[in-house]
This record gives C-alpha cells, structure tokens and sequence, in this order.
C-alpha cells in the first residue's frame, strides 16, 4: 500500500513540474508579429506590428523609382516637437530611399502627423490623410496610390532609431513608415529599414512619450512640418 501510495504521489509531482514549466515558458515566449487590416486595433494588438491599410486598387510597382542622387544621403525631418535626422541605407534598400526621397522632394510629407504612437516600441508617421482632420477615421489607411516590394536582406535590423516602412503584410510598402524607439528584433523580416537616425533621438522619445488615445493616435498632434534633404 506504502508503494504504491508513494507511486501516486511521484506521478503527481512530476506532472505538476511539467505543467510548471509549460505556464513558465509560453508566458515568457515574445508574442509572434501580428498584420492587421483594421489600423484601430487597440493597443494591446498593435503593439506587434506597424501596418497600414489595403489601398483601394494599388499599382504592384512604384512608378519611376530610381536610386537616389548620390549627394542625397541623410534627412532631417521637422517635426512639432523638434528635429529628427537619420541617414540613408540605400546599399541595403535602394528602391525604399528613392521613393522617401521622391516623395519627400514633392512635398508630400509636410504637415502630416504622427498618427500611431505606442510607447516603447515605435513612432508611426507617412500618411496623407492625417493633414486633414474631418478624416481622423480612416488615419492609418492611405498612402500614395501605389504599392511596393519589400527590400528585407541579411542587414535588415529595426533597432533603437531605425527608420523602416509601414506595410498591410509583404510587399505592400507605400508611404508610411515609422521611427522605432527601441530594439525590435521580431520586426527584422516583415520590415524594411531604410533609415537610421544619427541626431534627434531625444526627440523620438519625447513622441513616444506623447499621451494617446485608444486607438494610440496622440491627444496632442505632433506634426511633421517639413523634410530637409541632405
């Protein structure tokens, strides 16, 4: 009776071991990148993945998308609470420069906001339709009426300050992008880095630091004002 007591009583250990150890690794397992169509997701499900919404009949391709002009290598964006400059990685992700840079020589960015802000993990920013605040509802879904291919490789790091694209899953980059405020590793194969800031850090974390709403768009605005290219 003893042994067989002392049997039970060992099974019983070792699965409640088991089990332990199970709870101890899923809750310490990262959450996998999530893509969501929905760009008012609340926090709690956005906090895996910058995205942007499907554009309504996209071209596949980015049309005249050359490498940019050598003279070209870095950009300060002006933004309301102060200036962020970052270098171009056009080694690593030539057709994502040419196009930041084409669009930001035709003024597309100015007076855009920073529509998506989540604390401790990144600045999301590039949308058109944020200049216009009767369409605060559909912020997160536009672009600039074309899609383009994702340019990941071996380099792609979203680190602390890395400048990368927006997207609505592969090859679907457009405008947006976003300034990660810390090292987000889990990001390096669904997002191009094209970008890495070298003055101005201080001031991604005070966007970062902006209080926001629910759907994580700040109570007060922060607008990027102007691009200077250098």
């Amino acid at each position: 009776m003893g042994k067989i007591l002392f049997a039970v009583v060992a099974v019983v250990v070792v699965a409640g071991a088991g089990w332990w150890l199970w709870s101890a690794s899923s809750a310490a397992a990262p959450a996998a990148p999530i893509l969501l169509a929905d760009t008012t997701a609340t926090s709690t499900q956005a906090t895996s993945s910058p995205q942007t919404a499907t554009i309504t009949n996209p071209q596949t391709t980015m049309p005249d998308a050359t490498v940019p002009a050598q003279n070209i290598t870095s950009a300060t964006l002006h933004t309301s609470l102060g200036d962020i400059t970052f270098t171009f990685l056009p080694q690593q992700a030539p057709n994502t420069v040419a196009n930041f840079i084409k669009l930001a020589q035709s003024g597309f960015y100015d007076s855009t906001k920073f529509h998506r802000v989540i604390k401790g993990f990144m600045d999301q920013g590039g949308d058109p339709l944020t200049k216009d605040d009767s369409k605060v509802a559909q912020w997160g879904t536009g672009g600039p009426g074309y899609k383009f291919a994702d340019e990941i490789g071996p380099t792609n790091n979203n680190r602390a300050g890395a400048v990368a694209m927006a997207n609505s899953g592969p090859n679907t980059a457009g405008s947006q992008f976003f300034i990660n405020a810390v090292d987000n590793p889990n990001l390096n194969q669904g997002y191009t880095v094209f970008g890495q800031v070298t003055s101005g850090m201080d001031t991604v974390t005070k966007i970062n630091n902006t209080p926001v709403d629910s759907a994580d768009r700040p109570l007060t605005p922060v607008v990027l004002k102007s691009i200077t290219l250098q």
